[in-house]
């Protein structure tokens, strides 16, 4: 899975968890840039990407991340290996 798919995905796993059609993300974006993404959204958002990938978080995996451009990287690592 390119890196421009795993945009795609994910936009849709955000727009899914924040009821929100019209959320952009970038590789920039961390919960600052969007409402309602609080502690609860925040896993949700794990779940749902793991569900959506097929893939399992560690929690040092996920404490290391410090925007959405980490996360997809992540997920495209995991995706390798899978």
């Amino acid at each position: 899975m390119h890196e421009q798919e795993i945009y795609a995905a994910l936009t849709e796993v955000f727009r899914d968890v924040f009821d929100d059609d019209d959320i952009t993300i970038s590789a920039a974006t961390t919960a600052e840039d969007i409402p309602g993404w609080d502690s609860q959204a925040h896993v949700n958002l794990v779940v749902a990407a793991e569900t959506r990938f097929g893939i399992r978080f560690r929690t040092a995996e996920l404490e290391a991340l410090h925007n959405v451009g980490d996360f997809v990287q992540l997920i495209g690592t995991k995706r390798k290996g899978t």
